[in-house]
């Protein structure tokens, strides 16, 4: 009976799509074809923290698989832990939702504790967590759940702090590590997102990270906002220069 509700309950989102889930996936076609995200692949992961932007990543790829592209075989892998960067979900209800999508779900626990917590080591950890997951599965592509406004973000620390310009790229092959990471999101803008998982029911799900509330990278997003009241397309604009900038360099190589 209690297996029977949960089910009732779980937000799954799935096609026929309103014009805002239709312009997401559309928006995810497109980067998937453009950057070749899937290529030679039909096995892949997706790293699923629990949160808006992953769960929306899964639905879509669900939902786009065989449908003009091949079918994939789809692990999703969850970072749990004492204080681990994500939704912090409990386990059970992200299950549920792989159980009724017929998606791999796999458990990782991250070791961080709240006294020595940062968003650097937390990040190498849950990455290799991923990495090894997804090898031992046999998927050496791993999805992301990374945005347009992830992308500009990372793009406006690393011209501050580095002098570099360089936002996040849409596939970035991982040669020492023997992966592939894919960001099938790359094109889509978080408050559509945002407004997504509203309409399908897990919006209420947000980070619960006591470091990231404060992080450099939600300071550079704030900066951007505020930006944004002299410089309305500052977020597609930044997102189409580091864009353009990266499909240059890849030509020159």
């Amino acid at each position: 009976m209690t297996e029977n509700l949960l089910q009732i309950s779980l937000p799954i989102a799935s096609p026929p799509w309103t014009k805002l889930g239709k312009k997401i996936e559309s928006m995810c076609r497109k980067a998937l074809y453009d950057f070749k995200l899937l290529e030679n692949t039909t096995s892949i992961a997706i790293a699923l923290s629990g949160g808006k932007d992953s769960l929306a990543m899964l639905f879509m790829l669900k939902a786009i698989s065989g449908r003009g592209f091949p079918e994939l075989k789809i692990h999703a892998i969850h970072v749990g832990g004492e204080f681990s960067c994500g939704a912090g979900v409990n386990e059970s209800f992200l299950k549920g939702i792989c159980k009724q999508l017929d998606v791999e779900f796999i458990s990782c626990i991250s070791k961080q504790k709240r006294e020595t917590l940062e968003c650097y080591s937390c990040s190498r950890e849950r990455r290799k967590l991923i990495f090894d997951a997804a090898k031992a599965v046999g998927a050496t592509t791993i999805a992301f759940g990374h945005h347009r406004d992830d992308s500009i973000q990372t793009l406006l620390m690393n011209l501050f702090h580095k002098g570099e310009f360089a936002a996040n790229l849409p596939k970035v092959p991982m040669i020492d590590f023997g992966i592939t990471i894919i960001r099938p999101l790359i094109y889509v803008a978080e408050n559509d997102i945002r407004e997504f998982a509203k309409l399908h029911g897990f919006a209420r799900i947000t980070c619960q990270c006591p470091v990231g509330q404060d992080s450099l990278r939600k300071k550079t997003d704030n900066l951007i906002s505020l930006l944004e009241e002299t410089y309305p397309n500052i977020r597609t604009n930044l997102s189409l220069a580091s864009l353009l900038y990266a499909s240059d360099k890849a030509l020159k190589k």
